[in-house]
């Protein structure tokens, strides 16, 4: 029978569960959004933690639809980043069931961060975990962060990220949801936004101005504003949206690349999951590698992962 490490994630936006059988490594996965009051941007963290608790049962019995897997260590994020002071309730949730799991099963737990987590996701959703053992460069594009980090194996945590780069005002995520909003679309906005844009002819080439190496995108909440108040059809509000933060993030990307040009660099989260985004730095950049939703969005891959990896290691010691 099979071997299996499961993984949790309860994010500010989704429950995730995910197993990897170790003999094949296919990865199965259930996750569900978290519910959002229509024209609302999120939820409160009590509120969060309160749907994750029913959420919980509800993915966990939709992965292991009464088949019996044989799990032998179980994965969880139990904060935003693996940096001091890194903290958002929502995450313990997925926690303390993760701890209470490995106690009544007698299995280890490992814990990592929500940052750690997606970009193991995408290491594995873009067929590159043997990026492991060397440095490469990794952008964390979602609703909390637009992080470019510097990332560089790691014994205790596998792999280890550095800063390199942020917004300094409004995340990426938060741009689209917010400019989403404003033109009438639902609650995470993403994918709809992008269809939205997808019927727009215009192709903005607006100036993009970093300070150092960070970004900020507050200004583009404002420049979508008053584009609509002027009468501009929501499809190009749309694409200028999704134009100026591909622009940025290509930007970011050049900057680290002038003092780390031979690293290959590797998009994670939820935005990077946008296919005029991704298609944006393609074309401007080389060596950089994508995956599709199922690796990019919240999910517990990246758990599962990190959970196979961690009981390997004790394997071998």
């Amino acid at each position: 029978m099979s071997k299996y490490t499961l993984g949790i994630d309860t994010s500010n936006y989704t429950t995730s569960v995910a197993i990897i059988n170790l003999d094949t490594n296919e990865v199965t996965y259930s996750r569900k959004l978290l519910p959002v009051k229509n024209g609302e941007a999120g939820i409160r963290q009590s509120e969060a933690v309160f749907h994750h608790q029913k959420q919980l049962p509800v993915v966990i019995k939709d992965l292991i639809k009464e088949k019996k897997y044989d799990i032998i260590s179980v994965g969880v994020t139990n904060k935003p980043r693996n940096i001091e002071g890194s903290y958002m309730p929502c995450f313990m949730t997925g926690y303390t069931f993760a701890e209470s799991l490995s106690t009544l099963m007698s299995i280890p737990c490992f814990t990592t961060s929500h940052q750690i987590n997606h970009i193991l996701s995408a290491l594995k959703g873009t067929d590159n975990m043997n990026f492991i053992k060397r440095e490469f460069i990794a952008f964390h594009i979602s609703g909390g962060t637009t992080d470019c980090l510097l990332i560089s194996p790691d014994k205790n945590d596998i792999i280890k990220a550095q800063q390199f780069s942020s917004s300094l005002d409004l995340k990426a995520g938060q741009a689209i949801d917010r400019v989403g909003l404003m033109l009438g679309l639902s609650f995470p906005c993403g994918k709809e936004l992008e269809k939205l844009a997808l019927s727009s002819n215009y192709n903005f080439k607006e100036k993009i101005k970093l300070k150092g190496n960070d970004c900020c995108l507050s200004g583009l909440e404002n420049k979508c504003k008053k584009m609509l108040e002027s009468g501009e059809l929501k499809e190009n509000v749309a694409m200028y949206c999704l134009s100026y933060i591909g622009n940025t993030i290509i930007k970011m990307t050049e900057a680290v690349r002038k003092k780390y040009p031979e690293l290959p660099v590797v998009y994670s989260g939820g935005v990077m999951s946008d296919l005029i985004i991704q298609n944006m730095i393609s074309s401007a950049i080389n060596n950089v590698y994508f995956c599709n939703a199922e690796f990019s969005c919240d999910n517990a891959i990246g758990s599962a992962v990190f959970a196979k990896l961690k009981i390997q290691e004790m394997v071998k010691d």
